[in-house]
């Protein structure tokens, strides 16, 4: 089986599309609903998770909040965590990697890109 992966998404619609693309190639998939759903799944997988995909705008907390919150904890520093957001505008993705997002990936999901683009991020060298 392929790497271990947290969606974290409002959308019900990008988190099942997400979730079907990366399911269907071999991924493990854990889905929550907003970012401090987020963080609970993160804490309990810390030793498990290859990767989080998270949206930036969503209830109870945001990503940047959860990315703070990720960051802030030794066990789940290294995650990588890549946006996955409809901020679109210029700058934007600058932005967001400056907050220390590993990578961005822009709504709507492109369903050809998508698993190449986490690919990719899985085969990054590590934090460091």
């Amino acid at each position: 089986m392929k790497a271990t992966v947290l969606l974290v998404e409002d959308d019900m619609a990008s988190l099942e599309l997400a979730a079907y693309l990366l399911e269907h190639q071999g991924y493990r998939i854990h889905r929550a609903e907003d970012g401090r759903q987020g963080l609970d799944i993160a804490r309990r997988l810390a030793g498990q998770l290859d990767l989080i995909l998270s949206d930036i705008q969503m209830p109870n907390m945001d990503g940047y909040e959860l990315l703070r919150e990720l960051r802030g904890n030794p066990a789940m520093a290294d995650i990588p965590v890549v946006a996955i957001t409809a901020f679109s505008m210029r700058g934007d993705e600058q932005a967001i990697l400056n907050a220390g997002f590993d990578g961005y990936i822009s709504k709507p999901i492109d369903p050809e890109r998508f698993t190449t683009r986490v690919d990719q991020w899985l085969s990054a060298e590590p934090r460091s």
